[in-house]
């Protein structure tokens, strides 16, 4: 009775270590990407549930490609500031980084610093997908006219989900 036992327990613990591994293995499999941008990164007016970087983690992993997409929008950010936070916001590790630079330069007469945020992850080997504002042309805005309703959010991580696959050749 007590080889039984014994036995009972070392394939109960066997099992377990079997599906820790599986599990870890997992997690070290799924690629980080990192979205970047301003307030239509961030989900400005939304749930951060509905913000396209989360609807967009959820849609690839419903695709069984495992990601965790990191919401790095700051309502208000130019391109300058996401320069200056850069090495924060995008750690080594990183697989993508989406780049969404938003019109906030324009609105608050701030230099276009998306070509050096491009070279510098590009020197660090990290892909970006760029999100120019076209993306977001058609899609169900709020009242404000400038940001998406979770809808909206929702239709914009579907559209860019293809695309960010591809940078990541999964």
């Amino acid at each position: 009775m007590m080889l039984k036992t014994h036995c009972t327990r070392t394939l109960a613990i066997s099992l377990l270590a079997a599906a820790l591994l599986t599990a870890g293995s997992a997690l070290a499999e799924a690629a980080t990407i990192v979205a970047l941008g301003a307030s239509n990164t961030y989900g400005k007016g939304v749930a951060r549930n509905e913000a396209y970087p989360a609807q967009l983690q959820a849609i690839l992993k419903a695709r069984g490609k495992p990601a965790r997409v990191v919401n790095a929008g700051i309502n208000g950010d130019t391109t300058e500031g996401m320069l200056q936070r850069l090495d924060r916001a995008v750690p080594n590790g990183t697989s993508l980084v989406i780049l969404q630079p938003g019109g906030n330069d324009r609105r608050k007469g701030s230099p276009d610093r998306s070509g050096e945020i491009q070279s510098r992850l590009a020197s660090r080997g990290i892909p970006v997908v760029v999100m120019g504002n076209e993306m977001l042309s058609g899609l169900p805005h709020q009242p404000d006219g400038m940001h998406l309703t979770p809808e909206g959010y929702h239709m914009l991580a579907e559209a860019i989900a293809a695309r960010v696959q591809a940078a990541m050749g999964r």
